[in-house]
């Protein structure tokens, strides 16, 4: 995956509790079914005297380039398919470099989120690819903030924010 082929969220909480809890339910979101691919989650909290912290959790972004390559290289065992001592270093050498070089939330994203923080505001950073955008609608939809900043088009920005400010859904029922 390319870094531009990412999409970048900075989505601003009165409190760092609230986006703590919102983070904590996208993060459910990327390992319940693979819903959603997140490469990258952290809590930006401005405290009232202006200062800043960033609160990020390790995520286990590495498990997602080892798995696609650790597959095909179980289907090539389980096809029985001649494997090379080299083929099979290769393989392992290019997860293990595609893990060293996964992208991160930039610094420039978390300055640019900085400056639109006001003191006490907290913003969820995500960094995330193409998933079911239907269940992600369906599993954010009620749990408010607001996009301070992204690199997705108007539309979707749009659409996203529409989807956190709207009601949630009662009992969970999406009818």
């Amino acid at each position: 995956m390319k870094p531009r082929d990412a999409h970048l969220w900075a989505i601003a909480y009165d409190d760092p509790e609230h986006a703590e809890r919102v983070r904590a339910q996208v993060t459910a979101l990327a390992g319940a079914g693979q819903y959603l691919l997140l490469l990258d989650v952290a809590i930006l909290t401005r405290t009232i005297d202006g200062s800043f912290t960033l609160n990020r959790e390790p995520f286990p972004v590495t498990s997602n380039v080892f798995a696609g390559g650790m597959l095909g290289f179980l289907a090539g065992l389980a096809l029985a398919a001649p494997m090379t001592g080299a083929a099979i270093g290769a393989l392992l050498g290019t997860a293990a470099s595609t893990a060293a070089n996964a992208v991160g939330i930039e610094d420039a994203f978390v300055r640019e989120a900085k400056e639109l923080m006001k003191p006490g505001m907290s913003a969820l950073l995500v960094l995330d690819d193409q998933g079911d955008l239907e269940v992600i609608l369906h599993a954010i939809r009620g749990l408010g903030g607001t996009v301070l900043k992204t690199n997705v088009d108007l539309e979707r920005a749009k659409l996203i924010q529409a989807t956190l400010s709207a009601e949630p859904v009662p009992n969970g029922d999406p009818k």
